[in-house]
Protein backbone atom coordinates (compact mmCIF):
# COMPACT_ATOMS: atom_id res chain seq x y z
CA UNK A 1 0.00 0.00 0.00
CA UNK A 2 2.85 2.40 0.83
CA UNK A 3 4.42 1.84 -2.59
CA UNK A 4 1.08 2.58 -4.27
CA UNK A 5 0.72 5.85 -2.32
CA UNK A 6 4.29 6.85 -3.19
CA UNK A 7 3.64 6.14 -6.87
CA UNK A 8 0.37 8.09 -6.78
CA UNK A 9 2.12 11.03 -5.12
CA UNK A 10 4.96 10.92 -7.68
CA UNK A 11 2.50 10.90 -10.58
CA UNK A 12 0.52 13.77 -9.08
CA UNK A 13 3.65 15.88 -8.58
CA UNK A 14 5.16 15.19 -12.00
CA UNK A 15 1.97 15.43 -14.03
CA UNK A 16 1.89 18.36 -16.43
CA UNK A 17 -1.09 20.51 -17.22
CA UNK A 18 -4.26 18.82 -18.40
CA UNK A 19 -3.51 19.15 -22.09
CA UNK A 20 -5.43 17.47 -24.88
CA UNK A 21 -3.12 18.46 -27.73
CA UNK A 22 -4.99 16.68 -30.49
CA UNK A 23 -8.50 17.76 -29.54
CA UNK A 24 -9.98 20.27 -31.97
CA UNK A 25 -12.56 22.74 -30.86
CA UNK A 26 -15.70 23.10 -32.91
CA UNK A 27 -16.39 26.60 -34.16
CA UNK A 28 -19.59 28.15 -32.88
CA UNK A 29 -21.31 31.46 -32.34
CA UNK A 30 -23.40 32.65 -29.43
CA UNK A 31 -25.00 35.91 -28.36
CA UNK A 32 -23.25 37.81 -25.60
CA UNK A 33 -25.24 39.25 -22.72
CA UNK A 34 -25.13 42.56 -24.61
CA UNK A 35 -26.75 41.01 -27.70
CA UNK A 36 -23.64 40.87 -29.93
CA UNK A 37 -22.77 37.72 -31.84
CA UNK A 38 -19.50 36.17 -30.68
CA UNK A 39 -17.74 33.74 -33.04
CA UNK A 40 -15.15 31.51 -31.34
CA UNK A 41 -12.81 31.38 -34.36
CA UNK A 42 -12.70 35.20 -34.43
CA UNK A 43 -11.90 35.34 -30.72
CA UNK A 44 -9.03 32.83 -30.78
CA UNK A 45 -7.37 34.71 -33.66
CA UNK A 46 -6.90 37.66 -31.28
CA UNK A 47 -5.76 35.72 -28.18
CA UNK A 48 -6.24 32.33 -26.51
CA UNK A 49 -9.70 31.81 -25.08
CA UNK A 50 -10.51 30.34 -21.71
CA UNK A 51 -14.01 28.87 -21.84
CA UNK A 52 -15.59 28.75 -18.40
CA UNK A 53 -18.78 26.64 -18.29
CA UNK A 54 -20.68 27.59 -15.16
CA UNK A 55 -23.95 28.08 -13.33
CA UNK A 56 -24.92 30.52 -10.58
CA UNK A 57 -25.87 27.69 -8.21
CA UNK A 58 -22.51 25.87 -8.51
CA UNK A 59 -20.30 26.13 -5.37
CA UNK A 60 -17.24 25.05 -7.37
CA UNK A 61 -17.87 27.83 -9.91
CA UNK A 62 -18.28 30.39 -7.14
CA UNK A 63 -14.99 29.29 -5.55
CA UNK A 64 -13.17 29.40 -8.89
CA UNK A 65 -14.48 32.76 -10.13
CA UNK A 66 -12.22 34.98 -7.97
CA UNK A 67 -9.24 33.01 -9.28
CA UNK A 68 -10.43 33.49 -12.86
CA UNK A 69 -10.83 37.22 -12.24
CA UNK A 70 -7.27 37.26 -10.94
CA UNK A 71 -6.11 35.44 -14.08
CA UNK A 72 -7.98 37.95 -16.24
CA UNK A 73 -6.27 40.83 -14.48
CA UNK A 74 -2.85 39.16 -14.50
CA UNK A 75 -2.91 38.21 -18.19
CA UNK A 76 -4.81 41.29 -19.38
CA UNK A 77 -5.44 41.33 -23.12
CA UNK A 78 -3.38 38.19 -23.70
CA UNK A 79 -6.31 35.90 -22.86
CA UNK A 80 -10.08 36.21 -23.19
CA UNK A 81 -12.33 34.60 -20.58
CA UNK A 82 -15.73 33.62 -21.92
CA UNK A 83 -18.18 32.67 -19.17
CA UNK A 84 -20.55 30.21 -20.87
CA UNK A 85 -23.60 30.00 -18.64
CA UNK A 86 -25.58 26.73 -18.82
CA UNK A 87 -27.90 24.43 -16.86
CA UNK A 88 -29.29 27.35 -14.90
CA UNK A 89 -32.38 29.58 -15.00
CA UNK A 90 -30.92 32.37 -12.84
CA UNK A 91 -29.60 35.66 -14.24
CA UNK A 92 -25.89 35.23 -15.03
CA UNK A 93 -25.36 38.91 -15.86
CA UNK A 94 -26.68 40.09 -12.49
CA UNK A 95 -24.58 37.46 -10.73
CA UNK A 96 -21.36 38.48 -12.50
CA UNK A 97 -22.06 42.21 -12.11
CA UNK A 98 -22.96 41.90 -8.41
CA UNK A 99 -19.74 39.97 -7.78
CA UNK A 100 -17.63 42.53 -9.67
CA UNK A 101 -16.28 40.18 -12.33
CA UNK A 102 -15.70 41.41 -15.84
CA UNK A 103 -15.82 38.24 -17.90
CA UNK A 104 -17.64 38.14 -21.21
CA UNK A 105 -20.92 36.48 -20.25
CA UNK A 106 -22.54 34.15 -22.76
CA UNK A 107 -26.01 33.18 -21.50
CA UNK A 108 -27.83 30.20 -22.95
CA UNK A 109 -24.72 28.06 -23.48
CA UNK A 110 -26.37 24.63 -23.12
CA UNK A 111 -25.79 23.71 -26.77
CA UNK A 112 -22.18 24.90 -26.65
CA UNK A 113 -21.53 22.76 -23.55
CA UNK A 114 -22.99 19.76 -25.39
CA UNK A 115 -20.56 20.32 -28.28
CA UNK A 116 -17.71 19.64 -25.85
CA UNK A 117 -19.47 16.93 -23.88
CA UNK A 118 -19.57 19.09 -20.77
CA UNK A 119 -22.46 18.06 -18.55
CA UNK A 120 -21.24 19.24 -15.15
CA UNK A 121 -19.98 22.50 -13.71
CA UNK A 122 -17.44 23.92 -13.69
CA UNK A 123 -15.92 23.20 -17.06
CA UNK A 124 -12.74 24.91 -18.21
CA UNK A 125 -11.20 24.64 -21.65
CA UNK A 126 -8.40 26.69 -23.19
CA UNK A 127 -8.54 27.04 -26.97
CA UNK A 128 -5.60 28.39 -28.97
CA UNK A 129 -5.39 30.20 -32.32
CA UNK A 130 -5.41 26.87 -34.21
CA UNK A 131 -8.71 25.91 -32.54
CA UNK A 132 -6.86 23.27 -30.52
CA UNK A 133 -8.13 22.54 -27.02
CA UNK A 134 -4.95 22.92 -24.98
CA UNK A 135 -6.42 22.42 -21.50
CA UNK A 136 -9.42 20.56 -20.15
CA UNK A 137 -10.20 20.74 -16.44
CA UNK A 138 -11.80 17.29 -16.61
CA UNK A 139 -8.39 15.75 -17.34
CA UNK A 140 -6.76 17.00 -14.13
CA UNK A 141 -6.13 14.38 -11.47
CA UNK A 142 -8.64 14.68 -8.66
CA UNK A 143 -7.30 16.14 -5.41
CA UNK A 144 -8.99 14.71 -2.36
CA UNK A 145 -9.36 16.65 0.84
CA UNK A 146 -7.46 15.64 3.94
CA UNK A 147 -9.42 13.08 5.92
CA UNK A 148 -11.94 14.29 8.45
CA UNK A 149 -14.49 12.82 10.81
CA UNK A 150 -17.39 13.94 8.64
CA UNK A 151 -17.85 14.10 4.87
CA UNK A 152 -16.81 17.50 3.49
CA UNK A 153 -19.44 19.80 2.04
CA UNK A 154 -19.35 20.83 -1.61
CA UNK A 155 -18.36 24.32 -0.44
CA UNK A 156 -15.35 22.98 1.46
CA UNK A 157 -14.29 20.75 -1.44
CA UNK A 158 -14.67 23.71 -3.81
CA UNK A 159 -12.54 25.98 -1.62
CA UNK A 160 -9.86 23.29 -1.46
CA UNK A 161 -9.79 22.53 -5.19
CA UNK A 162 -10.18 26.00 -6.74
CA UNK A 163 -6.61 27.22 -6.00
CA UNK A 164 -5.20 23.98 -7.45
CA UNK A 165 -7.32 24.37 -10.58
CA UNK A 166 -6.25 28.01 -10.94
CA UNK A 167 -2.57 27.06 -10.70
CA UNK A 168 -3.01 24.43 -13.41
CA UNK A 169 -4.92 26.90 -15.61
CA UNK A 170 -2.03 29.37 -15.27
CA UNK A 171 0.51 26.68 -16.23
CA UNK A 172 -1.54 25.85 -19.33
CA UNK A 173 -1.95 29.52 -20.29
CA UNK A 174 1.77 30.11 -19.88
CA UNK A 175 2.48 27.18 -22.20
CA UNK A 176 -0.01 28.40 -24.81
CA UNK A 177 1.33 31.94 -24.69
CA UNK A 178 4.91 30.67 -24.97
CA UNK A 179 3.93 28.73 -28.10
CA UNK A 180 4.57 25.30 -26.54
Amino acid sequence: MRTFLQLALFLAITAGPAVAETARSPDWSLLTAGGDTLQLSDEVRRQPVLLFFWATWCPYCKALMPHLQSIRLEYGGRVNILAVHFRDDNDPVAFVNDAGYDFTVLPGGDDIAKLYGIWATPGILIVDADMTVRFDLRKLPERELPTSDKPPSHGRKAAYRAPYWAAEIRKALDAVLAGK
